[in-house]
C-alpha cells in the first residue's frame, strides 16, 4: 500500500494538536493498541496506555508544550513527520526554561493510518542544555 501524502499531513497536523491539547489518551489513539515507539534508540514504549504514561510524562514537565509539524514525507506505507517541541519546563522539578527543539518521528502505518511502529528522535543534548540554560 502507498500512502497518499496529503493524508498523512493531515493525520500528522491532527497528532500534534493532540499533542498540544495536553490529552494523553488523545496521543495514544494515533497508535494501534499493540503499537510501539522507541525514542534514541531508548527502551520500546508499547501499547496505548504505556504511550500515554509517557506523553503524561511530558505534560507534565512541559505544562505549556506545543508541537508543530514541520514536515511530512512518505514512501509506501512508512512515513517520517519532523517536528518542533516549544514549551517551559515548568514542571515538577523543572527548571524553569523556556526550550525549543526539533525532531522527527519515522512511522510506519496501518491502512487506517494508525502508527504500527515509530522511531523517534531528537537532539538529547540540546534538549538537556535548553532545560538547565533554556533557549
Amino acid at each position: 500500500m502507498s500512502l497518499n501524502l496529503e493524508d498523512v499531513r493531515k493525520m500528522a497536523q491532527r497528532y500534534a494538536k493532540a499533542w498540544s491539547s495536553h490529552v494523553a489518551a488523545d496521543v495514544a489513539a494515533f497508535y494501534e493498541p499493540d503499537g510501539s515507539i522507541i525514542i534514541n534508540d531508548g527502551e520500546p514504549i508499547v501499547g496505548r496506555a504505556a504511550f500515554a504514561e509517557m506523553a503524561q510524562s511530558f505534560f507534565d514537565g512541559f505544562p505549556d508544550l506545543v508541537i508543530t509539524v514541520d514536515a511530512v514525507r512518505t514512501a509506501g506505507n512508512r512515513a517520517v513527520m519532523m517536528w518542533t517541541l516549544e514549551g517551559t519546563n515548568s514542571g515538577p522539578e523543572g527548571s524553569g526554561h523556556k526550550v525549543r527543539f526539533s525532531g522527527w518521528e519515522a512511522w510506519h502505518l496501518s491502512d487506517e493510518l494508525k502508527v504500527i511502529t515509530s522511531d523517534g528522535r531528537f537532539d538529547v543534548e540540546e534538549y538537556e542544555r535548553q532545560c538547565a540554560e533554556g533557549v
